[in-house]
């Protein structure tokens, strides 16, 4: 007992140590309780008390040092100054294409338009035939198309999006379909195989091109400054009729000429119109009671004008110089 007593552990090591030699399978405690085989009966229960009280003693004695380097280990003092300041973390960046499909969504959402979505991989019926473009139509050749068989391809734009929810909604309908699309083109700086785009359509009573022009103009104003002016431009889509194409004043050069808008102080961002009686009749919804408009922008147009960029393939290259310039 008073050789347990005067132990002195100083760390886990010793602790193990000590509790090898006296309470381990092969230590000092089993080979006392050996020996108990070879005491006489008439002293075995004397014997047998002064080995219970020697056991207890050895287990009090372990226990208690354990408990000491366990408080020992919570109240150490690290070996380092807390006031210094921690490593430095690097901050993420939104991706640009992100940063502004996010604003695009939150400045038609304050004027009622929600946000619909859809695949990516679509039918022929959703991405041409319903959108008034029929299989010999000569529109079709506007889109290189990459097709995954006959009746399967990446969808061109994200008016398949527009058709499915009209197949399945009565109106009034408002919604933005924001997403990617895909068209077999060749790559450069203002052109890609992938990009993103956001598509608008409203459908109800009365519906007019004057609303269209309204809604055009309210998203142009919030997305490129009060002084920014629009123009609608003839044109043609299969899908509206009237079509026309959206230009805005170039804010860069405040229309006096620049290499972005080519001297003539206006910039083409995207397409709309008069949504085609015969694409409501495709879906079942009548043309003499509703009308609709519907428009459509490509959201790397719009992020290279808003950050002055000259180059659509940066976009899509992950150099972490070009990204950290849009950190939070």
């Amino acid at each position: 007992m008073e050789e347990t007593s005067a132990a002195v552990l100083k760390n886990t090591a010793e602790l193990e140590a000590f509790r090898i030699k006296y309470l381990g399978t092969k230590g000092a405690m089993k080979d006392i309780f050996d020996a108990f085989k070879e005491v006489p009966n008439e002293n075995k229960k004397e014997y047998g008390q002064l080995l219970n009280v020697l056991k207890s003693h050895v287990e009090q004695v372990f226990n208690q040092h354990k408990e000491a380097l366990e408080n020992l280990d919570e109240g150490a003092v690290h070996d380092f100054d807390l006031s210094m300041p921690g490593i430095p973390l690097d901050i993420g960046a939104r991706h640009p294409i992100n940063i502004i499909k996010n604003e695009m969504i939150e400045i038609f959402a304050r004027i009622g338009f929600s946000v619909a979505e859809g695949p990516e991989i679509e039918d022929d019926w959703h991405n041409f035939t319903a959108l008034n473009t029929p299989e010999d139509h000569p529109a079709r050749d506007m889109q290189d198309t990459f097709y995954i068989n006959k009746n399967t391809l990446l969808r061109t734009h994200t008016s398949p999006v527009q058709i499915r929810l009209m197949e399945t909604q009565a109106p009034p309908i408002r919604v933005i379909t924001p997403g990617r699309v895909y068209r077999n083109e060749t790559i450069s700086a203002r052109a890609h195989c992938t990009f993103h785009q956001v598509e608008g359509l409203y459908i109800n009573d009365n519906v007019s091109f004057a609303d269209l022009k309204q809604t055009l103009l309210y998203f142009a104003k919030e997305m490129f400054g009060q002084k920014v002016e629009i123009r609608l431009r003839p044109s043609f889509f299969p899908f509206t009729e009237p079509s026309a194409e959206l230009d805005i004043t170039c804010f860069i050069c405040d229309r006096k000429g620049c290499p972005v808008c080519k001297g003539s102080g206006w910039v083409e961002i995207g397409g709309c119109g008069m949504v085609d009686p015969s694409v409501l009749e495709n879906c079942k919804i009548d043309h003499e009671k509703y009308t609709g408009f519907a428009f459509g922008m490509g959201i790397e147009r719009i992020t290279l004008l808003k950050y002055g960029i000259d180059d659509i393939r940066l976009f899509y290259e992950n150099d972490v110089r070009f990204l950290k310039q849009f950190t939070s």
